[in-house]
């Protein structure tokens, strides 16, 4: 990944943590420690009392200033904050229709309405990758949400395309563990295979009657992913905004069904009793999160 970022090569200190990770999934004893000696020889292993590195340059990251965020609607590079989500894409609207609007219509959001499709509409959601579906904290806070979202009786809009799509089988495994699979296939994310799949454009067609109203009415579409690439064209021919996100925002979409809703003020769907529900609301805590990971084991691994 190097040259991606435009280094010739990148140093990777680890810690006790990395160690933990490496047993966790199941690597041998003799591996463990033949990594740490390696490396611990090599400079790179970091402890509270290493010796500080010389850098040629620094960055500082404050952590307290990290937002929810999101990538798109094109590149995988372009950030926009979670709040800003709604507002960059009516913005960035008229650049993607075919048909574009008159002078002076295009500061104005653009609805078209038929079935309940219209623009920013998102009819592919997907939780994919190779890299971000091996996270298990991010792929339990997905199940977690999803199971909030279920005993509220919240539903996946009926025009979105969703799959599930884990870079490893013991993700499979740790959600049923947790008792968190039952939850996202109530809301149509079913295990749909495993690696590559929405990123390379995998998704499959759009159902015939969506495919048909996108055509016709000539909407911009949306598909909302945890992968890692959304260059134009590469995720659906039909769809024209492509997202990233992290799994449990995937769900989330998927239950408010459109770009253009505000998940930080706005209602994502109402409950049985007709409450509105926000994202707030099902969203899990850390804590939540720490505590079901407890079903991950290193024989799970191996």
């Amino acid at each position: 990944m190097a040259p991606e970022y435009g280094a010739t090569i990148g140093f990777f200190p680890i810690d006790e943590e990395t160690l933990n990770y490496l047993r966790l999934t199941g690597r041998d004893g003799e591996r463990v420690t033949l990594v740490e000696t390696y490396m611990k020889e090599q400079g790179l292993f970091r402890t509270s009392d290493s010796p500080s590195p010389v850098f040629s340059d620094t960055l500082a990251l404050d952590l307290g200033q990290v937002e929810a965020s999101l990538a798109g609607p094109k590149r995988p590079q372009d950030r926009i904050s979670l709040s800003n989500a709604k507002r960059s894409f009516h913005e960035a609207l008229p650049g993607m229709m075919k048909q574009k609007p008159a002078p002076g219509e295009a500061s104005q959001p653009v609805r078209v309405r038929d079935g309940g499709l219209n623009h920013g509409s998102i009819v592919i959601a997907a939780i994919t990758s190779c890299t971000n579906t091996s996270n298990p904290s991010v792929m339990i806070g997905a199940g977690l949400l999803a199971k909030k979202a279920v005993a509220l009786g919240l539903a996946v809009k009926p025009w979105v395309k969703t799959s599930l799509a884990p870079g490893s089988k013991v993700v499979t495994d740790y959600l049923r563990a947790a008792g968190l699979i039952e939850a996202l296939e109530k809301l149509k994310f079913h295990v749909v295979g495993y690696g590559c799949t929405t990123c390379i454009g995998n998704s499959g067609p759009l159902a015939e009657e969506v495919a048909r109203t996108v055509k016709e009415k000539d909407l911009v579409a949306v598909a909302v992913l945890s992968g890692n690439r959304n260059f134009e064209g590469r995720i659906n021919p039909l769809v024209r905004a492509n997202y990233l996100a992290s799994p449990p925002l995937v769900v989330a979409y998927a239950l408010a069904g459109a770009i253009n809703v505000d998940l930080t003020q706005e209602a994502i769907g109402r409950d049985r009793a007709g409450k509105e529900v926000y994202l707030r609301d099902i969203w899990p805590s850390q804590q939540e999160i720490r505590q079901a990971m407890h079903v991950l084991t290193d024989e799970m691994f191996r």
